[in-house]
């Protein structure tokens, strides 16, 4: 497959300083909104990078489940690749991007765990296949085969009956941004990029050449 000549150009929005908001968590919000509107499948999903203790990134696709006081949070199992990665390393970077839209956000910014009580809740909110899978998953451990993962997780479908309790390896993580990218495709690769940078608890607000 000869893929070098494949080429979109974007033309549907540009983005102007004037449109920007102030605080970029709220411009955020708007994309996301926009997002949503348009029936995007997994519209609040995004890429969190991570390095390890080589010095080697890793980038995985998990989903945003709220924003609160300004922070990103999302759940995972601690002991996966990603949380071994963030127990050494606490900066982190997100990126969404929504190819219907032609939009992308970059985020950075430094990742710590939320409270238990706020991981118990929410993981009591998943559906019960959810949760049973989040305990019958030691994630990114090698196993044999399929069987093993299904066998454990029936037995433990068995053994819980629905009232199964959040394992301690498994919770939210709050991600304080102080970077983000706003980018918007334009056409002839004439994008539309805005950087803010959190300087002194203000936002820095700049336009980058695409």
């Amino acid at each position: 497959m000869d893929i070098k000549n494949i080429r979109i150009d974007y033309n549907q929005e540009k983005l102007s300083r004037k449109e920007l908001l102030k605080n970029p968590v709220d411009f955020f919000k708007k994309w996301l909104n926009d997002a949503s509107l348009l029936n995007i499948k997994d519209f609040n999903s995004f890429v969190i990078s991570t390095v390890s203790d080589k010095n080697i990134p890793s980038s995985r696709v998990v989903l945003l489940r709220e924003i609160k006081d300004d922070s990103f949070i999302f759940f995972t199992n601690y002991n996966s690749n990603k949380g071994r990665d963030i127990k050494l390393n606490n900066y982190v970077s997100m990126n969404f991007f929504w190819r219907q839209m032609e939009r992308q956000i970059r985020i950075q910014g430094k990742i710590k765990k939320i409270k238990e009580i706020e991981s118990d809740k929410y993981f009591k909110s998943r559906p019960y296949k959810s949760q049973i899978a989040a305990i019958s998953s030691n994630q990114s451990e090698i196993i044999k085969d399929r069987k093993v993962l299904e066998d454990k997780f029936e037995l433990n479908l068995k053994k819980y009956k629905n009232n199964a309790q959040r394992p301690k390896n498994w919770g939210g993580y709050y991600i304080d941004p102080i970077k983000f990218e706003f980018w918007q495709g334009r056409k002839s690769r004439m994008h539309d990029r805005f950087l803010y940078t959190l300087k002194k608890d203000k936002w820095v607000i700049s336009r980058l050449s695409p």
